[in-house]
């Protein structure tokens, strides 16, 4: 079993060139199924639909939400279909196991006012305030993923037509553009010389590669001082800028390949921000 799990984590890397958060996240959940098996002497081989029906009641019993449940089994599901690839078993029984229905949470995001509230609070007279202020910067303008953002190349940016080539979710390539705002920090930043000793955009304090965490812990400084009703991460930046798209007249078609969306539908949790949106405005605009 455990073999059989190296070989399979070492698959999503190798072969679907799955992100290192997803591999720790599969990782996270086999080994609590694993547990979960080990513990109830169940023989991973030959599980049944009764120790389905026990595992998702353990599940249900550490009331975790929806969506933590329906993770864990796309990732066992995940799994037992390497096996089926591979010939160790027949068929995969978690095909025929639905995933629980998520709980639709609106994102949050930010007003333009609380965004220049951020932004304005930035020290920009030195190499990292300028850096952290680019970064802020490029989410709102590009609507990047912390996981693109920290992996943007100098050869990635074309800086004539302000477009910068992204490397997303499955190694799918899309272009995202920024505009006047960004175009000057950018370059403001540039000439300082702080990254020039690598070819990524952005390095960490002590001009290494930034990590995630690095990211985050950027954002969380940038906003501690800052009286906003909304909590802020890289992803908030995020939202807020699908949303702000949308409030403005763009198209939801257009709003998904800049975010580089696979479906649609992922999409689509803009428009019922947008549509809340339109009726607090209607409803303090139109007193009857």
């Amino acid at each position: 079993m455990k073999q059989e799990n190296v070989n399979f984590l070492e698959y999503l890397n190798k072969e679907l060139n799955f992100s290192q958060n997803t591999i720790d996240s599969y990782r996270k959940d086999l080994a609590d199924f694993f547990c979960f098996l080990t513990q109830n002497k169940i023989a991973y081989l030959k599980i049944n639909r009764f120790d389905i029906r026990a595992y998702l009641k353990h599940l249900d019993d550490l009331n975790l939400k929806n969506s933590t449940i329906a993770r864990r089994i796309s990732a066992i599901r995940s799994f037992y279909n390497y096996l089926v690839s591979k010939g160790t078993i027949e068929n995969n029984i978690f095909n025929s196991i639905r995933n629980p229905k998520l709980e639709k949470k609106l994102p949050n995001y930010l007003s333009y006012e609380e965004l220049s509230k951020i932004l304005d609070n930035i020290d920009i007279d030195t190499p990292i305030g300028l850096r952290n202020r680019l970064i802020i910067e490029m989410f709102y303008a590009t609507g990047c993923r912390v996981s693109e953002l920290i992996n943007i190349k100098m050869t990635d940016i074309n800086f004539s037509n302000k477009s910068i080539k992204i490397m997303g979710k499955g190694s799918k390539e899309r272009i995202v553009y920024y505009g006047d705002y960004a175009k000057d920090y950018l370059e403001k930043y540039l000439k300082t010389g702080f990254n020039e000793s690598s070819n990524y955009l952005f390095l960490n304090d002590k001009k290494n590669n930034m990590s995630i965490a690095d990211v985050e812990a950027i954002v969380k400084d940038v906003v501690k001082n800052i009286s906003l009703k909304t909590h802020v991460t890289p992803h908030t930046l995020r939202h807020t800028f699908a949303t702000h798209l949308l409030n403005n007249g763009a198209d939801i078609k257009s709003v998904q390949e800049l975010l580089g969306h696979a479906s649609l539908n992922t999409t689509g949790i803009y428009t019922h921000v947008s549509n809340e949106r339109l009726k607090e405005v209607y409803l303090k605009t139109f007193k009857r």
